[in-house]
């Protein structure tokens, strides 16, 4: 146990403030899928694990080199990815999970994966 504390005390912030998120951010959206809780923006995310938003915004890209939206619509892709594989939900319904408009929605799901969310879930069957 005691190693263990030697390595999380020397952590730096950057390492400390990115577990936290990341942590926190998977969380939150399985909660967002189950219908726990609405989708929070990022502001409240950073509020949530008592940092500011730019401060969040340094630390996150220091340590990954890419801004907390990137790993925040990533998880949120990667939730839609397994809802339109494993539900027979609708792309409306997924879309109102994630607090989206739907024709806002497909064009988001289709800037990230190059595909609509019909277009995804139609290259799944047999």
């Amino acid at each position: 146990m005691k190693m263990v504390s030697q390595i999380k005390e020397k952590e730096s912030r950057s390492t400390q403030v990115t577990k936290l998120y990341l942590n926190f951010l998977d969380s939150h959206i399985d909660d967002v899928v189950k219908g726990v809780e609405e989708l929070f923006d990022i502001n409240r995310i950073a509020r949530e694990i008592a940092v500011s938003h730019p401060y969040l915004i340094e630390l996150i890209n220091k340590e990954k080199g890419r801004q907390p939206c990137y790993f925040y619509n990533k998880k949120i892709i990667d939730s839609v990815k397994y809802l339109l594989k494993e539900t027979d939900l609708s792309v409306f319904s997924i879309a109102v999970i994630f607090s989206y408009d739907p024709s806002n929605f497909s064009k988001f799901f289709k800037r990230w994966t190059g595909q609509t969310p019909g277009g995804f879930r139609e290259g799944l069957q047999p």
